[in-house]
């Protein structure tokens, strides 16, 4: 089973936060490692775990707000603003250069992530340079339009792929207009729209102390590294009101298979997806783990997927996400793949999931997360994720996940899949597939317009005669 897919489950659609959430009652339970908790006067919360004689710090500053607040039509905003609080390409080679470590920012639909790790004895160069990126932010006409013009590139060379085709579609097609419906990296069409005033807007509106929180992992004193942050980030004006995210909720999706015309050879990339849970559901860790109980039914009920790429996952975000399927298979098999994905989904309700089956979930689950929360990153998304999310503290969220039962996550199965509308999408050689997929279900080409239906004439009707004309 490739790890990738689990690895995204876990990160965006099950609630963990520490792998003795899902041992047994039985085994010995620990106490999580606590950190430090500290808040500066503009709002700025600060998680610190101080190892002393480690030679490496490494700091995480979450701004809880991402790219589902990309204005409409400006998808792939948030991200560029990420680009631009480092643009000058020496700072991120100091990082790596100098100090052996690294430099980075992640966007996603909820949030926006700074990564920066370096020697410990440089922490208050650290949080110098990140002081400048955040209250002088060099968003320069200059700077601007190159950091725009390179992701676009970027965009261009990595959206080509039938994969990446068939996810960006499947995500329009159940989402629409929704936030989620775009790419949060943004699109070539999308990201051209992207001005200098967007930009300053959004750093207004969000990159804010009081919708950020920082943690500190390494070999620097809390004390210390208090009075820096007092010292150089104490200045960082917060805002007065932090934006919610409300949005207007997406219609349902087409209930057509889309095909997407791909460049492809003997295979075609398929999608079958319904809307998710928000993260902070109570449901939500269930469905996490629905999504490995439908891996292993789906191969299953089709031997062949076990020889080809293939994932379920529950994203789960801020507002409800999306429980998507998706393989890539031969094109003669792409009808009956969509099929048999749905048929997993309801046999998720119809057919309660057993205790080994949960267990087993739960075993794969645990195999995972104890690597993952074995490092100062894992350890740390956790405790950003439950601001992001304001989620319930770490002791009531592994009561939670040890007390998941069969029956709830029957319950989450009902919620997500019975009388769900259902969004389909395969990416592939139209000509090829547009037959095939026809026998289960009916299609949409993109980009093809429909013929209008001949008008034929009704036999019935009376013929129609001309009224004589009148005398003039």
């Amino acid at each position: 089973m490739s790890l990738l897919p689990i690895k995204s489950l876990l990160r965006k659609g099950v609630l963990v936060v520490c792998f003795l959430a899902l041992l047994p009652s039985s085994a010995p339970a620990q106490v999580p490692v606590e950190p430090e908790h500290n808040r500066l006067l503009n709002g700025l919360r600060v998680l610190i775990w101080s190892r002393p004689g480690d030679k490496d710090v490494l700091l995480k500053l979450r701004v809880h707000s991402g790219a589902a607040f990309d204005l409409a039509g400006k998808a792939g905003s948030m991200a560029l603003l990420g680009d631009l609080l480092f643009p000058d390409p020496t700072t991120r080679e100091y990082f790596t250069d100098e100090m052996q470590g690294r430099l980075n920012v992640i966007t996603d639909y909820d949030a926006l992530t700074i990564t920066m790790q370096g020697r410990a004895h440089e922490f208050d160069r650290i949080v110098e340079i990140l002081r400048t990126a955040l209250i002088t932010t060099q968003l320069t006409p200059e700077n601007v339009a190159k950091l725009r013009d390179g992701r676009i590139k970027i965009v261009k060379e990595t959206s080509i792929s039938p994969a990446m085709l068939a996810d960006r579609a499947i995500a329009a097609r159940l989402f629409g207009d929704f936030p989620y419906g775009h790419p949060y990296a943004g699109s070539v069409e999308s990201l051209a729209r992207v001005d200098r005033p967007d930009l300053m807007l959004a750093r207004e509106r969000f990159l804010n102390p009081n919708n950020s929180t920082l943690t500190i992992v390494g070999g620097v004193q809390p004390n210390r590294a208090m009075r820096t942050l007092r010292q150089l980030l104490g200045v960082w004006h917060k805002s007065e009101q932090v934006v919610p995210a409300t949005f207007r909720q997406p219609d349902a999706p087409d209930p057509r298979t889309l095909i997407v015309n791909a460049p492809a050879d003997q295979s075609v990339e398929v999608r079958l997806a319904v809307r998710g849970l928000s993260r902070k559901d109570a449901d939500a860790p269930a469905a996490g783990l629905l999504a490995i109980l439908a891996r292993q039914r789906w191969e299953k009920l089709s031997p062949e997927l076990a020889h080809s790429p293939m994932f379920v996952r529950h994203d789960a975000f801020t507002l409800p996400g999306m429980f998507v399927m998706g393989a890539s298979v031969d094109n003669l098999l792409a009808g009956k793949t969509l099929a048999s994905a749905r048929e997993v989904m309801q046999s998720l309700v119809n057919s309660p999931v057993t205790t080994a089956e949960l267990e087993q979930a739960k075993s794969q689950v645990i195999a995972l997360v104890t690597k993952d929360l074995a490092t100062p990153d894992g350890m740390t998304d956790a405790w950003l994720d439950a601001d992001t999310y304001g989620l319930s503290s770490v002791a009531e969220q592994m009561r939670a996940l040890i007390a998941i039962s069969p029956s709830d996550l029957q319950r989450a199965a009902t919620r997500l899949f019975r009388d769900a509308a259902v969004a389909s999408v395969v990416a592939g050689n139209s000509d090829v597939v547009k037959t095939q997929i026809g026998r289960y279900a009916k299609v949409e080409i993109m980009g093809e317009i429909e013929p209008k239906p001949e008008t034929k004439p009704d036999p019935n009707a009376k013929p129609q005669t001309k009224s004589p004309a009148k005398p003039e």
